[in-house]
């Protein structure tokens, strides 16, 4: 964690192309109704970014569905059960979506919005997240400003992404974002414990997770869903693929467009010195693994020091009820996940094979797909909370 000193330079202010926004439902929704008034600063400070570099293109993560429609329903407020809040989102993303389009028609040059609503199994699935990636790209080529939400109302407990700060990694992965701005209802992450006689002070730089974790407070929004541990955990997830990250407030004037030039405004999380490629962030970030896999220290040495595909002499446990290609995680002995990969084979065969050299493989199944259990190119570090650093890119 750097000190609390003026930042000089931030990386990304030399004139990002790709913007992701994430914006909190105490920002654009406190009182429980959407504020057009603010709606309307944002889309215009936005399109002043925009207007500044004909490359930038901007992406906006906007929660506000459940927070604008629940009211509609007779609830005094948000509910807290997931169908109920599966119904207020299915009034309230029509109301989200237009408050939208009417704030981006009214800037100039007047630009036209797009809806997008994800759900987890959207990341989880290859196929489905290349596709979504071709939508964005189509969009953002055309000059149009993608809104993207959860799709809150056919999203489950089990399926559900949870809060759109981690909505908002994911999406800055998906299009290969150089900055996620995070707005919230403050300034940014703010110090514990101040001496006496101190004031409180904003958190200008934090560089790993660890770091972050010990600066949370008990103070999560009555409207959001998430609270500063979950946009902590957003900022270096993204962090750790090579964005540039800060956490700052929706109600700043033109906080938009003054981050964007490198104002040292909020709590920056700096990226990671090198980013993965698409598909190890794919793999790194997706929602959901199907399994887990319980290595030896032998092998978790060799992956993490080496960079060397996972072999099944070093399995010692698998857990879960997968097929081959599911994407599982990989824990060391003391059973915390530090990777995530691609099973060659199925949770059955790698049960039967675990433990065992390579050269046995075949004449325990009757066949041999590969002699790795996960291929190198097939696997990915995921951030240690315990670390001091990002996790390179193997």
């Amino acid at each position: 964690m750097a000190p609390s000193s003026p930042i000089n330079h931030r990386q990304f202010a030399r004139s990002p192309r790709t913007i992701v926004v994430k914006i909190g439902s105490a920002v654009i929704a406190g009182a429980g109704s959407l504020d057009p008034i603010r709606l309307g600063q944002l889309a215009r400070d936005a399109c002043e970014m925009l207007g500044a570099n004909a490359h930038t293109r901007i992406v906006i993560v906007s929660s506000g569905a459940v927070a604008s429609g629940f009211r509609a329903l007779g609830l005094t407020r948000p509910p807290k059960e997931i169908v109920g809040k599966q119904a207020a989102a299915a009034v309230g993303q029509p109301r989200l979506m237009s408050a939208w389009a009417d704030a981006f028609s009214q800037t100039s040059p007047k630009r036209e919005v797009a809806q997008v609503l994800l759900t987890a199994e959207d990341i989880d699935h290859r196929t489905r997240f290349l596709n979504a990636r071709r939508t964005l790209e189509a969009l953002l080529e055309a000059g149009v400003v993608p809104i993207i939400n959860e799709n809150d109302s056919v999203s489950f407990a089990e399926i559900k992404l949870g809060d759109n700060d981690h909505l908002s990694s994911l999406v800055a992965s998906l299009v290969n974002a150089d900055l996620l701005v995070i707005l919230s209802s403050v300034d940014g992450v703010w110090a514990n414990k101040p001496a006496r006689g101190q004031p409180d002070r904003i958190i200008l730089e934090i560089r790993s997770l660890a770091d972050g974790l010990k600066l949370v407070r008990a103070d999560q929004s009555s409207v959001g869903t998430g609270g500063m541990e979950t946009k902590i955990r957003a900022a270096c997830s993204a962090a750790s693929l090579g964005i540039g990250v800060v956490i700052a407030s929706g109600a700043e004037p033109n906080i938009l467009s003054r981050i964007a030039r490198g104002e040292p405004l909020g709590t920056y999380f700096p990226p990671a010195s090198s980013s993965r490629a698409a598909r190890k962030k794919w793999i790194g970030f997706s929602a959901r693994p199907k399994g887990t896999l319980t290595i030896d220290e032998g092998a978790r040495r060799a992956i993490t020091s080496r960079g060397a595909s996972l072999l099944p002499s070093g399995l010692t446990h698998i857990q879960g009820d997968f097929v081959p290609g599911a994407l599982v995680e990989i824990a060391g002995p003391d059973g915390h996940p530090f990777a995530r990969g691609l099973a060659a084979y199925s949770s059955e065969d790698l049960t039967r094979i675990r433990g065992k050299k390579a050269a046995e493989i075949a004449t325990i199944l009757g066949f041999c797909y590969s002699e790795e259990v996960i291929h190198r190119d097939d696997l990915a570090l995921i951030d240690d909370p315990n670390a001091t650093s990002s996790p390179s890119s193997r």
